[in-house]
């Protein structure tokens, strides 16, 4: 698995999964177009695999060649084609693995009596909200600055300055 992940970025077994940058990456061509379309950066080749399946299914059906074939049925099914609804399926479909494996390792840790060093992957991303933060920025920037009052106002200050050498 090493020597074939190393040289081309791509998963031995998972379709459309490659890895970049250590984290696990999927994106799907749509069918009889040459867009594709991005379903997100994971931490594992398994949600990057997951991702890919709710997509696939979405755009080609029973055609689709899978990862998981036995689990497409119970996977998040996109409300639309649009991509903005398949990329949200796929993410929520990963997601619900994420939260599978939160609980299996939970699991784990009271059957096996694991302490706080076990370690678990957090993902910034998502966390703050990353994909959003250039957005939120900029519209921070188009906001006015909050207006001081008469009272509040540096001129009229009751005490003295601490510039005021006398």
């Amino acid at each position: 698995m090493g020597a074939e992940r190393a040289a081309s970025g791509k998963h031995p077994t998972y379709h459309g999964v490659r890895c970049r940058n250590g984290k696990w990456v999927t994106e799907i061509r749509e069918p009889r177009k040459e867009s594709r379309i991005w379903l997100g950066t994971y931490p594992t080749a398994e949600m990057a695999a997951v991702a890919y399946d709710v997509a696939a299914y979405a755009l080609r059906g029973a055609d689709a060649v899978l990862n998981f074939p036995g689990e497409v049925a119970s996977r998040p099914a996109p409300t639309t084609a649009s991509p903005a609804a398949i990329r949200a399926a796929a993410k929520d479909a990963a997601a619900s693995l994420l939260g599978k494996a939160r609980v299996e390792a939970s699991e784990a840790v009271a059957l096996h009596g694991l302490g706080n060093d076990a370690s678990e992957f957090v993902d910034d991303e998502s966390m703050f909200n990353m994909p959003q933060l250039l957005v939120n920025m900029a519209e921070g920037m188009l906001l006015s600055p909050p207006t001081w009052s008469a009272h509040h106002s540096p001129e009229v200050l009751e005490w003295e300055s601490l510039w005021s050498y006398q």
